[in-house]
């Protein structure tokens, strides 16, 4: 176990040590410059599962620890000369089987560097045994902290020197983690980055005002996942991306009459052209991350001769990457997404001509939720086993507009109704999201499939990947036939009563 401890700020680390070696014996094993880099995820998913990962060099070691969050305890270690982007580019270990169930598919990037002046400290008893190590760390902008490390069998010995060193020598646990304090004075703070952000509406605001609002959330979601997009850090940068630009568009074309027509028309063509320049690159992303799975879909015998269909993925994404990144530095972007922030940031008319723009933004939910929810029942109880796949899609597309519908104006709800309302909805969004990424990934191999030449395809290479399409139409299939049971469950009376009962008037309900 670690026992942290923070100085008093008068209390030097010399001052501490000579005090200290009055009262135990002290051995000073080594005294060293030492920086250390904090890494997480952008959306800080180490510390969300109470882990920090600190990767800590000096000129004779360079060591990547991860720890607990709130007991500063050692989770695991390996010596390493520098930290990989991806998880899955760490060599098999006890780290990489910590992080790589909770990294994912992203990238470990540096939040907080500190640079301070280690000693270790080795504490011996009469028999002139290591019973405790002791580190000290020493900072110019942060009190000077120490940590105990026992040895083995020696617990003993650390609570009778941690004792010591809170009664005798003033020191105080330490009750926040370092990275918290390093973060806080660089005016920075854990999770502060949410694909999510929770948006509260007054159910009395007036409509344009709303909008307004929830079109401001998704804006900071869009630049906040801009130049990891561009610069191709990982791919939930392009994946957020593309949700925050739907769900705009959505919201444009969804809640009517609020904003002036000519600006509405404008900006749904401009977050249109987004969302398809944006579309090739994400369906190849798909692609590469299945990949594992893909071969795993396939018998032993046939997973390695997929590999050259990596090869010439990777090489299409890495091209369709590059293509984005220059339209997202072009001028049609840079400027119409400047002009848009400084849309929203402009006061609401007194006096809009709008037809819907002064209603108040409950009244302007309720219908248009009601509206899509009775547009999805159509849709859904239209599908059958031989429906087309656009059906499918064109279910899928009202279902992700309901949802996000949902999640702007949820807090007009009660948390206790609304919830198992978006929940039930998501389910059957996923039955139709995992049909359309069947349906994109098969189109997209097809493509693959045809513009590579017949000498840079193997045979077996073009067997394995004939076998890999038909396993995506069975999931593709299966998926089809998931959603009409799932639709029926959907279409209970008591659904519909828990839709209707949230969305309609009171004044309609009974009409």
């Amino acid at each position: 176990m670690f026992l942290d401890f923070e100085f008093p700020i008068n209390l030097t680390t010399e001052k501490f040590i000579a005090q200290l070696s009055d009262k135990v014996d002290l051995q000073q094993v080594s005294r060293q410059y030492t920086l250390k880099t904090y890494y997480d995820s952008f959306d800080w998913r180490l510390y969300s599962r109470g882990i920090t990962c600190e990767l800590n060099q000096s000129r004779s070691s360079s060591t990547l620890i991860l720890r607990h969050l709130e007991t500063g305890l050692i989770i695991a270690e390996e010596e390493l000369d520098s930290v990989p982007a991806f998880s899955k580019q760490f060599k098999p270990g006890e780290i990489r089987g910590l992080i790589e169930p909770v990294l994912e598919m992203r990238a470990l990037l540096s939040v907080c560097k500190l640079d301070y002046l280690r000693y270790r400290l080795n504490i011996i008893n009469e028999r002139e045994e290591t019973t405790l190590r002791l580190f000290i760390e020493e900072h110019d902008l942060y009190n000077n902290r120490a940590s105990l490390q026992p040895i083995k069998s020696h617990d003993r010995a650390a609570l009778e020197i941690s004792d010591l060193l809170t009664t005798k020598l003033n020191l105080k646990p330490s009750d926040e983690p370092l990275l918290l304090t390093a973060l806080k004075l660089q005016g920075l703070k854990p999770k502060a980055y949410t694909s999510k952000p929770a948006i509260n509406l007054d159910p009395a605001m007036r409509s344009d005002i709303a909008g307004k609002f929830i079109y401001s959330h998704l804006l900071k979601t869009i630049k906040d996942n801009e130049q990891g997009t561009i610069a191709s850090t990982d791919s939930e940068f392009l994946h957020d991306f593309r949700i925050a630009i739907r769900k705009t568009r959505t919201g444009l074309n969804q809640i009517k009459g609020i904003l002036p027509e000519p600006f509405t028309s404008y900006y749904v063509e401009f977050f249109t052209w987004l969302g398809q320049i944006t579309s090739q690159p994400r369906n190849l992303d798909v692609c590469l991350l299945n990949f594992e799975h893909y071969k795993e879909s396939l018998p032993i015998s046939m997973q390695e001769d997929l590999n050259p269909l990596h090869t010439v993925l990777q090489a299409r994404q890495q091209k369709a990457q590059k293509e984005l990144a220059r339209k997202l530095k072009s001028e049609k972007y840079v400027v119409t997404l400047s002009e848009w922030e400084q849309y929203l940031k402009e006061p609401a008319l007194k006096n809009p001509l709008e037809p819907n723009a002064k209603r108040p933004i409950k009244e302007s939910a309720d219908r248009r939720l009601w509206k899509l929810y009775h547009r999805i029942m159509q849709k859904g109880e239209a599908i059958n086993e031989q429906s087309s796949a656009e059906a499918l899609h064109e279910a899928r597309k009202t279902c992700k507009k309901l949802h996000y519908l949902l999640e702007f104006f949820q807090s007009l709800y009660p948390e206790n109704r609304i919830k198992p309302l978006i929940k039930s909805l998501k389910t059957l969004q996923t039955l139709l999201g995992e049909f359309q990424d069947s349906e994109v990934q098969i189109h997209t191999l097809q493509l693959l499939y045809e513009e590579i030449p017949d000498s840079a395809m193997p045979p077996n290479t073009a067997l394995a990947i004939d076998r890999l399409i038909q396993d995506l139409d069975a999931r593709r299939r299966q998926a089809r036939h998931n959603f009409i049971e799932q639709f029926s469950a959907f279409n209970r009376p008591e659904n519909h009563s828990a839709f209707k009962s949230l969305f309609v008037p009171q004044s309609l309900k009974n009409l």
